[in-house]
């Protein structure tokens, strides 16, 4: 059966572009149904229609401020989603915390991606904190959502060397670089089956490593990945 892919942004989208291709490219068993934006103006939107997929816009700024706006908001992202029949929801560069009865509804269907090597840097501006805390390596983590910001199992983690020459936007490119590479097969992985959650743990099935090791040569390229 073919699996159905929701893919929610805020802005360009550039991690939603990568799962596209490589869905096309490597025929997964599935399809990217829906692009969501919560901005009228993401420049992902257009990317997605011209790739042929339905787009819709949940603007934030429409359901108010405080807290009855953001559950006004959940609710009516969750509506517009459940029109699409997602089998897997993947957040893109979604700009937007989900509150807890949003994740509950998509309970174990839900992916993100989280530019540091979580539960190390949860939240904005990672890559500057990795950086004034002297870190030699930084990194992504693709995990599943939880109602805890940035926490949940983790599906796939990369490594990159931190080098004596990073600012916070050299290192970011690196980072970027290899999210390109993990949330693509983190989510061909969940669409073939092939994760399991075990004692609160994601382990693949076929036991692929779940980890991608850049050693700063080739950006997103080289690692130790295992079988894919």
């Amino acid at each position: 059966m073919t699996q159905r892919i929701a893919i929610l942004i805020s802005g360009r989208g550039s991690n939603m572009e990568a799962i596209v291709r490589a869905c096309t490219a490597e025929r997964w068993p599935a399809q990217v149904v829906a692009v969501v934006a919560n901005r009228p103006d993401a420049a992902g939107l257009a990317f997605a229609a011209g790739h042929g997929i339905a787009t819709a816009v949940v603007d934030h700024k429409a359901h108010g401020p405080g807290a009855s706006g953001r559950e006004a908001f959940d609710a009516a992202l969750a509506d517009v989603l459940d029109r699409f029949a997602p089998d897997v929801v993947v957040l893109a560069g979604f700009m937007r915390i989900l509150g807890a009865a949003f994740v509950r509804r998509f309970e174990g269907r839900l992916l993100n991606i989280h530019p540091s090597l979580l539960p190390a840097f949860p939240g904005l501006h990672t890559h500057r904190r990795a950086l004034e805390a002297g870190c030699k390596a930084a990194g992504a983590t693709v995990h599943f959502v939880t109602p805890e910001l940035d926490h949940g199992p983790i599906v796939m983690q990369s490594v990159v060397p931190v080098r004596a020459d990073d600012d916070e936007h050299t290192l970011a490119a690196r980072v970027l670089a290899t999210e390109h590479v993990i949330y693509p097969k983190s989510v061909r992985w969940f669409v073939e089956g092939r994760l399991r959650l075990v004692g609160g743990r994601v382990e693949q099935a076929q036991g692929a490593s779940q980890l991608l090791l850049d050693r700063g040569t080739v950006p997103g390229a080289a690692g130790d990945e295992g079988p894919t």
